[in-house]
């Protein structure tokens, strides 16, 4: 890492009163949100009405957070079949701002926020922000994009309260990226961690060196990433990089951050319930065990939601952290339950073929996965970057390489795959979130 990152800074926290909040105050804290939540949406939302109705689910009913599991799960389709405002819990008169997901893999989702939402959703990004290192003394540069997408409009606003200036970029045209990083004198990026990987390529590309930037930090979410990734992205910018969590279901990014330690996500819990769940059987996992995350929303005033199903793949850090905040932490999302690869009965999720690619010198962060049939078998075939200086024409050395990268996922995914390298840029670069997987096992042609 750059030596210009002062590591023995103290930790500042945006918020102490809550985000140091003793675990026992916490909890009756969540207690008395949760059941207000409960009967505003029992008032308000037909469809929750009659979920909890059925469940025998009554505010009165609920007297300690063990009564959460009695409540059904909300998920994504619950969403999309109340497109666009049949979840609403509020007049429509008082949201202020819609927000919704792309919708590439059907019905998008929209998230409505009344004016409370907004200054929770800005609190919260403050806090992510300050644990990351941000200060109002920093210039953030801001390359998600701007519009339905939560992350540009939930990061600008969050920097804005927290008193640092704004850089509203959005994203893409990555020379002007670099260029108005140095010419403002950004101390901040915010994207997603692959987009801060590319930026590093450009960096080089256009001659300019991480010294000759002001930037110190970057705050990356919207994606699974490795700590492998980290080291790449710290090393090719100069920066301190801490991941951050969110989804546009339940706010936006927000939800958790990390600080400065880097090492676990603080969930904001007074503002959210966390579980989590074994994906198949739905039972919860005992602490520390990886599972599906299930969020509760006790704030929210436009759209709350119950138990909704992440997807993501997680687990809790039981440890205290060193930083001070009381809140439990996260580990880096591992990969969603809909993103589980089976290949030959094997599970795997993208993240654990890019660790353990990375862990192989002279790698670069650039791979596609392509799944195909041969015959009744499934093949996975890996398309890596190698770095520049081991390309050679000498098949031989490029054949020891690569029984080495084969050898080397042989025993850490426990398959084997194909491995085909090639030439360093030449696998898409995007500004939001990179495809990673191509699956044509369907026969259709389509990838995943």
């Amino acid at each position: 890492m750059d030596s210009k990152i002062p590591l023995c800074e103290p930790n500042r926290v945006w918020n102490p009163e809550f985000e140091c909040l003793p675990e026992e105050a916490t909890r009756a804290l969540q207690l008395k949100r949760l059941v207000n939540t409960v009967s505003r949406l029992i008032e308000n939302v037909p469809f929750y009405r009659n979920r909890l109705k059925n469940a025998s689910v009554t505010p009165d009913s609920i007297r300690s957070l063990d009564d959460l599991r009695r409540i059904p799960f909300t998920t994504k389709d619950d969403l999309r079949e109340h497109y666009p405002y049949g979840l609403l819990a509020t007049p429509m008169e008082k949201v202020v701002r819609i927000h919704a997901s792309s919708g590439t893999t059907g019905k998008p989702t929209v998230v409505p926020y009344s004016r409370k939402d907004l200054d929770t959703w800005s609190e919260l990004v403050a806090r992510l922000l300050m644990a990351g290192g941000v200060t109002e003394k920093d210039i953030v540069q801001i390359a998600f994009g701007y519009g339905l997408f939560t992350g540009g409009f939930g990061l600008h606003y969050g920097a804005e309260k927290l008193g640092a200036a704004v850089i509203p970029i959005s994203s893409g045209n990555s020379e002007r990226q670099i260029q108005i990083m140095k010419d403002f004198g950004a101390t901040a990026l915010v994207c997603t961690p692959s987009y801060a990987l590319h930026l590093g390529e450009i960096l080089r590309e256009m001659g300019v060196e991480s010294k000759d930037l002001s930037l110190r930090f970057g705050l990356f979410g919207g994606e699974p990433w490795t700590e492998n990734m980290r080291v790449q992205i710290q090393k090719s910018l100069g920066i301190l990089a801490t991941d951050n969590y969110g989804l546009s279901e339940v706010m936006g990014p927000g939800v958790a951050g990390e600080c400065l330690e880097q090492n676990g996500l603080h969930i904001f819990e007074d503002h959210f319930i966390t579980e989590i769940i074994h994906p198949e059987t739905c039972e919860p996992v005992p602490f520390g065990v990886e599972g599906e995350l299930v969020i509760t929303t006790i704030t929210k005033e436009a759209m709350p939601v119950l138990r909704y199903r992440t997807r993501d793949i997680t687990r809790l850090m039981p440890e205290p952290c060193p930083c001070g905040r009381t809140f439990p932490r996260m580990v880096k999302v591992m990969g969603r339950t809909d993103d589980m690869l089976i290949i030959r009965g094997v599970n795997v999720y993208p993240s654990q073929v890019e660790e353990a690619l990375l862990e192989v010198e002279g790698i670069e962060p650039h791979y596609q996965i392509i799944l195909r049939k041969r015959g009744a078998l499934d093949e996975m075939e890996v398309r890596v970057e190698l770095e520049e200086a081991l390309f050679t024409d000498q098949m031989k050395e490029m054949h020891f390489f690569e029984r080495k990268v084969v050898s080397h996922l042989q025993k850490r995914l426990n398959l084997t795959p194909k491995i085909v390298f090639v030439e360093p840029k030449s696998i898409e670069r995007t500004a939001g979130k990179s495809k990673r997987v191509f699956d044509y096992r369907n026969e259709n042609g389509s990838g995943k």
